[in-house]
């Protein structure tokens, strides 16, 4: 394959350019290229358009004049492109005029070196070139070694650390709560966690014989609590006692389960404690449960207050008497909610939901035998999903998906804020213009009037500075309420007039019955999509 060339033949005292057409699949020359080519030998004085036309003929040889020339022949030379990243130089060869000098391998590698490229030089491109010429085609004749990037540090965990098991779901869609096999059992002398230390990686070198470094890798350290120990290398960690274990904020726990035999009520008291709790009866209403590792119920969840670090499992259900609170970090699972507030760092999922506060920052899932959210309010980041939504009785249902609803609370909190700041600065606004006024027209304050300005005036001032974040702030929550494209609503069953779907910024009334539908945003409404 020969690309299109071109080479300067003088005779006579003129100089013509000889066009050679390109041969077995060879690519055209720009017009461009040649013209930068003759304005470097210094021939202005040619017709462009038979230029034009020379290039444009692929099948002929041709001649274009260019002038008259006292020139006799010209060497051959070499155009060198250096990339941006200073990792390769690709060169092209221009042919001498006949009897004009050719560039031996050693000029090649000089000229290189003029351009301080002393790297990588690729000594078989270059003698291929020597050996066998052709011009107008890029050869890529030094390349620089790319460094070679490492890889950070990583914990690998041999106990389950997947806060998002879903119960064992029985053959007629109802929820085996007593089934769920979510806690991480370990035994005395199990091992842990294995830490495989980072690969910092090996520098590369440009064309300039720089040193570039591989990307910067991240360390790690095995982070663990009581009940553990680690080998000399510092690699391993392993169980000192039979119990359970957690990853909670990157650190490992292992303890063993404080087990409450019967009910939490007056006997018992209040519990706080550092691991896990497992509770055979109830919770009675009054009391609270905190806890860093899971708690579990088999009964009932009255109205009592319930914090875990990690999830909270309810094998029965929850009457909070609208006073009942459940607040975990990762999931809330139990057979049926009722007029109680749940808060969840991960999934909440149920099989009825009847009056609730409910806010999960991952999904809420609601789905059995009855599967129905009815009444109160349920918020998820991603998405609510649920056999039935509403009865038709019109219950006051509202569900929300979109943004996380700490996020959304925020959201209503600063708009209350701002509200109240922008009219203390309006009422301030006011009172200055009033006495600005008087000033202007030349009449003298008493000077408790004076300090009353100046104080003002400052006082404006500092609620201006403290209004500017809370402005920002609101703005890149909004933001994130635009950009809940992904957020949507899932009906299994029925929706009922009573409803209403709020989907980020945006909100939807249900006005009659909907069957087996999914609420996403689509072009800027919430639409009703068969599933």
């Amino acid at each position: 394959m020969n690309n299109q060339y071109f080479q300067l033949v003088f005779r006579d005292g003129q100089a013509f350019l000889h066009i050679f057409p390109p041969r077995e699949g060879g690519k055209p020359l720009s017009i461009k290229e040649v013209t930068a080519y003759l304005d470097l030998e210094k021939f202005h004085n040619y017709d462009v358009k038979n230029l034009n036309s020379a290039l444009a003929d692929l099948e002929n040889e041709s001649e274009v004049f260019l002038g008259v020339s006292e020139l006799l022949q010209i060497r051959e030379i070499m155009d060198v492109n250096i990339s941006l990243d200073k990792m390769k130089a690709t060169c092209r060869f221009y042919p001498p005029s006949a009897g004009g000098k050719l560039m031996s391998a050693q000029d090649i590698i000089d000229d290189l070196g003029f351009r301080r490229v002393k790297f990588g030089l690729d000594q078989e491109a270059i003698a291929e070139f020597v050996e066998n010429r052709k011009y107008c085609t890029d050869y890529v004749l030094a390349a620089g070694q790319q460094p070679v990037h490492g890889k950070d540090a990583k914990i690998e965990y041999f106990f389950n650390t997947n806060k998002s098991l879903q119960p064992k779901r029985n053959e007629d869609g109802s929820v085996d709560y007593k089934e769920l096999n979510t806690v991480s059992h370990v035994k005395k002398g199990d091992l842990l966690a294995r830490l495989i230390p980072e690969d910092p990686g090996k520098s590369g070198t440009n064309l300039y014989g720089e040193e570039i470094r591989p990307r910067n890798v991240k360390s790690a350290k095995l982070d663990f609590g009581k009940n553990i120990t680690i080998n000399e290398e510092k690699t391993e960690i392993f169980s000192d006692v039979t119990g359970h274990a957690n990853l909670i904020n990157g650190k490992v726990f292992v303890s063993d389960v404080l087990e409450v035999p019967a009910d939490v009520d007056n006997s018992i008291g209040n519990i706080n404690y550092e691991g896990s709790v497992l509770i055979h009866g109830n919770v009675k209403s009054g009391f609270s449960v905190k806890a860093s590792g899971d708690i579990i119920v088999e009964g009932l969840v009255e109205g009592a207050e319930l914090e875990s670090d990690a999830q909270i499992i309810i094998k029965h259900g929850v009457n909070g008497m609208y006073k009942g609170r459940l607040v975990a970090k990762t999931n809330v699972m139990a057979k049926y909610f009722e007029n109680a507030t749940i808060v969840a760092g991960g999934y909440v999922e149920s099989e009825i939901i009847l009056n609730c506060d409910v806010s999960a920052n991952d999904c809420v899932r609601v789905k059995g035998k009855k599967g129905l959210i009815n009444g109160g309010i349920v918020r998820a980041k991603n998405y609510v999903e649920a056999d039935h939504i509403g009865t038709d009785m019109g219950t006051t249902t509202r569900i929300e998906v979109g943004v996380d609803p700490r996020r959304k609370e925020r959201y209503i909190e600063l708009n209350k804020l701002i509200a109240a700041y922008e009219q203390d600065l309006e009422d301030l606004r006011v009172i200055l213009k009033n006495y600005g006024n008087i000033l202007k027209r030349g009449e003298h304050l008493p000077q408790d009037k004076m300090r009353f300005v100046q104080q003002t005036a400052v006082t404006y001032k500092k609620k201006e500075k403290e209004l500017a974040p809370m402005k920002e702030e609101i703005k890149q929550i909004y933001s994130e309420m635009l950009s809940a494209n992904h957020s949507s609503v899932s009906v299994l069953r029925s929706v009922y007039p009573g409803v209403v779907i709020s989907i980020s910024d945006l909100s939807y009334s249900l006005k009659d019955v909907k069957n087996y539908c999914k609420f996403k945003k689509q072009d800027g409404v919430i639409a009703a999509v068969n599933m």
